[in-house]
């Protein structure tokens, strides 16, 4: 089990980014609201984003923040299709996150509900999936969709 592609979302503006498993293909997959490969150029909800390729099959997408928060930035790494994503800045920049990364300060994994802490990684994640009254942030829709459940992975730790 491994994560393909991540969207961010930062106020009404997503950018979405997929892996591709094929070791032959050296082009980006990202959508900016939808539009593939829309324009990094003019940046990513107001900050800047650079794309960096050190091969076919590494790709690093780094959103700046500094503009509004000094030294904070989003750095998403592609290696085939795995993708990582990493937080680079403190509290005060990602404090407020919610979702699949727990919860910032303390690293628990809370429900929906903010409040009710969660220790089994599968309940976890069947908490945060996607439902039908959610705005749609994913370019398009992938199987399994609510109310049939994500696939478990055999160690759900990775």
């Amino acid at each position: 089990s491994y994560i393909k592609n991540v969207a961010i979302k930062i106020g009404n503006d997503i950018l979405e980014i997929e892996g591709s498993a094929d070791g032959d293909d050296a082009d980006a997959h990202y959508w900016i609201n939808y539009e593939q490969q829309g324009d990094l150029d003019t940046g990513f909800a107001g900050f800047p984003v650079m794309q960096k390729l050190p091969s076919s099959y590494k790709r690093q997408y780094i959103i700046d923040l500094s503009s509004k928060y000094p030294g904070a930035s989003i750095v998403v790494q592609l290696y085939k299709e795995f993708v990582r994503v990493k937080f680079n800045g403190d509290q005060s920049v990602f404090g407020n996150t919610v979702g699949l990364l727990g919860d910032y300060k303390t690293g628990e994994l809370l429900a929906r509900d903010g409040s009710t802490e969660l220790t089994d990684f599968a309940e976890f994640g069947d908490e945060w999936q996607v439902l039908p009254s959610e705005p749609k942030i994913f370019h398009e829709v992938a199987h399994p969709q609510f109310p049939e459940l994500c696939i478990k992975p055999e160690d759900p730790r990775g």
